[in-house]
């Protein structure tokens, strides 16, 4: 029988699969028992019966842990939870398209926009209360050390709701996206041209090509040797890539896109099997380990990422 902690944490949570990161404009100073304290006033609570969606947070460990807050070698771990109520969007437009007809036939006349608006607000409170619900938990990890917040999304949407959760929380977060002065999608451009990339760096064999304009061609290659004739016919017709497989430090694989969101994080088993020797019964013991260095080579993979594009998360700092 497989051990619980290999069933459920170890896999979904210490092992992070796509991430956001963002840098502190002013060095973040609050202790973890501050922030726990902080954050306990905005627990998560399932939704209303009327309410469409509720997020708040939730123990960082689940249920290994008592704390929304759990510190490690100075990196914060925090989970985020919401709820969002199901609502087929056909479902309300049939019974908006409905309601409207009734409208028009009693008075005569086509529903204003004003009205428009009140129906379809009448029927989604109506159907609330029946629909199901979706929850999803988001976590993320603060290292002020490198002055950084990492978030375990591969979507935009849910990292900016995880930190205006958590600035609703602390009353501020001075957070700002990494933005090179080079722009990400002229430098990986670049790699694929034939720019050396640092030295613990390899391109992967997958990229995604755009042409210029709104309506220009996207290209995808999977299993491709980047440096191609195929791959630079692509150039040549003035493609640049907005996506881009990487291999860093034998250690990680991953898809950097032209917003430095990382993408498919994969950790190599040499890695991963760094902790084996740890006692699978002590959970806790095993779960720090895993964070810790997780979390240690992820830092570092910001860090020498950066370092491509000429800038470091503490040039964000505010003098």
């Amino acid at each position: 029988m497989q051990h619980p902690y290999k069933q459920g944490l170890g896999l979904l949570l210490m092992w992070f699969k796509n991430l956001y990161f963002f840098a502190f404009t002013r060095p973040f100073e609050w202790s973890e028992q501050d922030i726990e304290k902080q954050l306990f006033e905005h627990l998560f609570t399932p939704c209303g019966s009327t309410e469409q969606s509720h997020i708040g947070w939730v123990n960082a460990l689940g249920k290994h842990g008592s704390t929304v807050v759990h510190g490690v070698n100075n990196n914060f771990l925090l989970c985020a939870r919401k709820e969002e109520k199901i609502l087929p969007a056909p479902v309300i437009k049939d019974q908006l398209e409905a309601k409207i007809a009734i409208h028009e036939q009693e008075h005569s006349r086509s529903a204003t926009k004003k009205e428009k608006e009140q129906f379809k607000e009448d029927i989604i409170f109506e159907l609330l209360p029946r629909a199901f619900s979706r929850v999803t938990d988001t976590h993320a990890y603060i290292n002020p050390e490198h002055n950084i917040i990492v978030i375990n999304t591969g979507s935009r949407g849910k990292a900016e709701d995880f930190l205006a959760l958590l600035r609703k929380a602390l009353g501020t977060l001075p957070v700002t996206s990494v933005s090179p002065e080079k722009a990400p999608d002229e430098v990986m451009t670049d790699w694929v041209a034939g720019t050396e990339l640092g030295e613990n760096f390899n391109l992967g064999m997958e990229a995604e090509f755009n042409a210029l304009g709104d309506d220009g061609a996207v290209v995808r290659v999977k299993n491709q040797d980047l440096a191609s004739d195929e791959i630079k016919s692509h150039l040549d017709a003035d493609k640049y890539v907005v996506k881009v497989a990487l291999e860093w430090d034998d250690a990680i694989s991953f898809i950097l896109c032209d917003d430095l969101a990382i993408k498919r994080l994969k950790f190599f088993d040499v890695l991963q099997e760094q902790n084996d020797d740890i006692d699978s019964d002590d959970i806790i013991a095993k779960i720090d380990a895993d964070f810790s260095l997780m979390a240690g080579e992820i830092n570092r993979l910001i860090d020498d990422l950066l370092t491509e594009f000429s800038v470091k998360t503490t040039d964000y700092l505010e003098s």
